[in-house]
């Protein structure tokens, strides 16, 4: 009996489930890690191949390659993981080659303003102006091999000081209005008529705000009346609209329980704006801040007609005119210093390009910093 069971248990085993085999990835339904960089390696090759046989250059290169890798990794994933998964694949890389065609444009501007504007940031530059400098004096540098001389400082300070007024006419304008928008005028006709003026004043060209200053001006001072703050009067027409929009869309998302929390416990509606709803919104307020500086701060046109262009320096924006980096560049570039030497001109303006980006990005950082400063603390 016992050697009848010993025998009924070993048929048993020997009939029992093998053991597993271990199957490669690709079997799973799922491929593997080096897969995409394989397509990848491979899309490149023949990208490189079928821009050889049109003519080979960077641009069509990196056309082939794309649809190639897009092709490639679309069908493979399909055929391996499924059709799902396949079009998921496809729809994945068609964001990232979207979000690196639109970075493509920002990385040739920056190498570009780097590589030519560098050379020309130097302590002269930034601490002297063009006052003096003529034609002869970049004829003999470029003769003797000498550094450019003349810089930009005049320009910087009317930039500093002309954006400095536009922002601190804008700025509390808009938010009043933002204010009044979210906070009163719900509804009301008024408000309504607001909207609509906003949304007209946002889509103005630039020239027709400076053109509306100067004749301002010129009704109240004169026909000659260009200057710094008039400059100012422009560029805040052209910030009003960003500022309203921004800080309206930054206040609407604040919660509607937090003023109920706030009138609840007998807060008056002014003082909940001001120390419940701006500070939540904050954040976005200040960004929006930022975003209409940026605007505003490259523009030429509205400072040719209201400020003119000066080579000296310049600190009353209620007197005389005023040069800024936009105005700077394009007089660098449209009517050279030396017309037979133009290549301290053209350094001089990359340079100045550079300068304003740098700006641009110190301002981003700023209002980041605000943001973080003034934004609501989080409880334990």
């Amino acid at each position: 009996m016992s050697a009848t069971t010993t025998n009924l248990n070993n048929k048993a085993n020997s009939n029992s489930t093998p053991p597993v085999r271990k199957r490669n990835s690709l079997a799973k339904g799922k491929l593997p890690k080096w897969a995409i960089w394989a397509i990848a390696a491979g899309s490149i090759v023949l990208g490189a191949a079928a821009s050889t046989l049109t003519g080979f250059n960077v641009a069509s290169f990196a056309i082939y390659s794309a649809i190639i890798f897009l092709i490639a990794a679309s069908v493979i994933t399909t055929v391996v993981e499924g059709k799902r998964r396949g079009k998921n694949a496809m729809w994945t890389y068609l964001i990232y080659a979207a979000f690196i065609v639109a970075l493509i444009p920002l990385a040739s501007v920056l190498y570009t303003v780097l590589q030519k504007g560098l050379p020309g940031i130097n302590s002269h530059f930034l601490f002297t102006s063009m006052n003096g400098v003529t034609g002869a004096v970049d004829n003999q540098t470029v003769a003797n091999g000498e550094p450019v001389v003349g810089g930009a400082y005049h320009a910087v300070m009317g930039t500093l000081l002309i954006t400095l007024w536009a922002t601190l006419i804008s700025v509390p304008v808009g938010m009043l209005t933002a204010v009044y928008l979210v906070e009163y005028g719900q509804g009301k006709a008024l408000s309504k008529a607001i909207t609509f003026f906003v949304d007209v004043m946002t889509g103005i060209p630039s020239i027709v705000a400076g053109l509306f200053a100067a004749a301002l001006f010129g009704i109240i001072l004169g026909p000659n009346a260009r200057m710094g703050i008039v400059a100012a009067v422009a560029l805040s027409v052209l910030m009003i609209p960003t500022v309203v929009r921004s800080t309206e869309e930054m206040l609407k998302i604040v919660p509607n329980e937090l003023r109920e929390a706030s009138f609840a416990l007998g807060v008056r509606r002014w003082r909940t704006i001001l120390k419940v709803v701006i500070p939540t919104a904050i954040s976005g307020i200040a960004s929006g801040v930022t975003l209409a500086i940026a605007r505003v701060i490259g523009e030429t046109a509205p400072i040719l007609v209201t400020a003119g262009i000066a080579s000296n320096i310049n600190m009353n924006v209620f007197a005389n005119w005023m040069s800024t980096l936009p105005t700077f560049i394009y007089y660098q570039i449209l009517t050279p210093t030396s017309p037979t030497n133009v290549d301290p001109s053209v350094q001089r303006a990359w340079a100045a390009a550079l300068l304003l980006i740098l700006m641009v990005m110190a301002l981003n950082l700023i209002a980041r910093l605000v943001a973080s400063i003034f934004a609501p603390k989080k409880g334990r």
